[in-house]
């Protein structure tokens, strides 16, 4: 792919982050972030308290990357034939089946939100690990593919009761878990309770231009950027040292107070997860304009595609978002840059 082809989707990725920015202001951040997993082809955690605008965000980035967008509630009594299909009785009062929300847009599901996945039972994030894996599913004798989807995520982190933990293989499929938080600028919050257009949110989002990248040639033009942005091998070791300090971090001199860094770490990140690293900071170093990875990319994507790979000591879980946060920017300033 030539420069100017490259220079062209960057131009368009920008405007779809500056035209999402205008209907939820505040997550410029996110924002960034989320354009980097739709261009690095990866699934996505969000985590933020209720009414912070992680579905109108994900609204905004549908409309602007075309293609269908479905989601379902993860609730204690879902089945994995729900994300499926439907049974209901009809006017002739016989059964019927209507697909579900996986199968309702067939090949052209771009993106699927499960809100408060951990409500949901172990069985339900079964059948999605294998749709994110394989972005396929069997269903009525039939294989069906979903090639261009993406898979976000919402988990209630404040309520516990009915709640299901999810397991760390299901934590790895995600390349990456972004927090969604209140903006702190009093003057964007004072747009948001008194400022009437952000109280329709349709409205909001129908003024997302429609189709700002074609969601269906993003999966080819992901697989060339990645392979046009280089990596230097002093780059590689960098990043190679960074994967051992997640695993020994004490032996890289990293220390966080009243914490055991012997006791801590249980798991590390994986080899997918530090490939998703750096096909993130691939991304993040195009939508700058370069033509090769720094440091300074990685550090933009580290903790949003590693912090929720680690496993910690059951003593620490319940602290894990604060830890892992400490933990990942101890490691960053234990480590000498290239």
């Amino acid at each position: 792919m030539s420069d100017t082809q490259l220079a062209d989707w960057r131009n368009h990725a920008l405007t779809l982050e500056s035209e999402v920015n205008k209907v939820v202001v505040g997550q410029e951040t996110p924002v960034r972030l989320i354009t980097t997993s739709i261009f690095a082809r990866g699934h996505v955690l969000l985590e933020g308290d209720v009414g912070v605008g992680k579905t109108t965000l994900l609204r905004a980035f549908s409309r602007g990357i075309g293609g269908a967008y479905q989601r379902i509630e993860g609730t204690i009594d879902l089945m994995p034939n729900d994300l499926v299909y439907h049974t209901y009785l009809g006017e002739d009062g016989k059964p019927h089946v209507s697909a579900g929300p996986l199968l309702m847009s067939g090949e052209n599901l771009s993106i699927f939100f499960f809100n408060e996945i951990n409500r949901a039972r172990p069985q339900v994030h079964s059948l999605l690990l294998r749709v994110m894996a394989e972005r396929s599913l069997t269903a009525f004798n039939k294989e069906h593919y979903f090639p261009h989807m993406l898979v976000f995520a919402d988990r209630n982190q404040v309520e516990k009761e009915e709640t299901f933990d999810i397991p760390s293989a299901a934590r790895d499929r995600f390349m990456m878990e972004i927090p969604i938080a209140v903006p702190s600028d009093p003057a964007i919050l004072e747009s948001l309770v008194f400022d009437t257009r952000y109280h329709d949110v349709d409205a909001l989002v129908g003024k997302v231009p429609v189709d700002l990248l074609q969601f269906d040639q993003l999966n080819g033009f992901a697989a060339t950027l990645q392979n046009s942005i280089s990596a230097s091998p002093t780059l590689r070791n960098y990043v190679l040292d960074l994967w051992r300090a997640t695993k020994t971090p004490t032996e890289f001199g990293v220390k966080i107070t009243g914490v055991d860094m012997n006791r801590l770490v249980l798991s590390g990140a994986s080899p997918r997860g530090m490939g998703m690293v750096l096909r993130a900071a691939r991304v993040n170093a195009w939508l700058n304009n370069r033509t090769a990875v720094l440091p300074e990319d990685v550090h933009a994507v580290f903790h949003s595609t590693v912090a929720h790979r680690l496993v910690f000591s059951p003593v620490y879980e319940m602290r894990r978002t604060e830890i892992a946060r400490e933990m990942l920017s101890g490691i960053i300033n234990a480590i000498a840059a290239p």
